[in-house]
């Protein structure tokens, strides 16, 4: 492995529970692969710009693909398809993905660039490779403790297995503005459940897929 990007999409950056785990285990792929490359997108210190009428209207209409209107897109486009793996570390926010980590999939999930739409339906453009997502919330959306429901899990399945994303693992921070001892134990329990499931176990498969070689 030589490159992985992580998607930041907290608003307290890197102070952000989710994202040092993810550089936790950022830590130990590269214990793993000496030479790697950590591609990082922060979407809180770094605002993707708004969605306007033009780029609206260049999805809708027979626009060239290396039109300067896709020019955002195709940067986090590109960040994806040059790593190997990727991470997601991000907060839940009413009950789904925040609005920083939606802007960045409206950018990337692009039709005729990143998938195609047939009478199956849609499908995946992006060669599949292993997403880690980490996800931290204030309250309980799992467990015997939880009193909120969770559509951050389902939509962001749905929207990365139309990029053609499907080896996904979750990781879930729950209970984090329950003090300091909350923190620590909900970090401790990650972190014993990561040590029994293997990170980015498939990546050999996806590896030999990609260059023909046979495991």
């Amino acid at each position: 492995m030589k490159n992985v990007l992580l998607v930041n999409a907290s608003p307290h950056g890197h102070a952000s529970h989710a994202h040092q785990l993810a550089l936790e285990l950022t830590a130990s792929l590269h214990q793993q692969y000496p030479g790697l490359e950590l591609i990082e997108r922060d979407l809180g210190a770094n605002p993707l710009p708004p969605i306007g009428s033009d780029y609206a209207h260049a999805l809708t209409t027979a626009t060239p693909l290396d039109s300067p209107v896709f020019e955002s897109s195709e940067v986090l486009i590109r960040e994806i398809e040059r790593s190997e793996a990727l991470f997601i570390a991000t907060p839940m926010h009413n009950f789904t993905v925040p609005a920083a980590l939606k802007l960045w999939i409206d950018y990337v999930l692009r039709i005729q660039r990143t998938f195609s739409s047939s009478a199956k339906g849609k499908i995946g453009l992006i060669e599949d490779r292993p997403v880690h997502i980490v996800v931290g919330s204030g309250g309980f959306h799992r467990g015997e403790r939880a009193r909120q429901p969770d559509f951050l899990t389902v939509y962001l399945r749905h929207a990365l297995n139309t990029l053609g994303l499907f080896d996904l693992q979750f990781t879930y921070l729950q209970g984090l503005v329950l003090g300091e001892e909350a923190v620590r134990a909900t970090l401790e329990e990650a972190r014993t459940l990561l040590s029994h499931d293997p990170l980015f176990a498939n990546l050999a498969c996806h590896q030999s897929l990609s260059t023909g070689v046979k495991s």
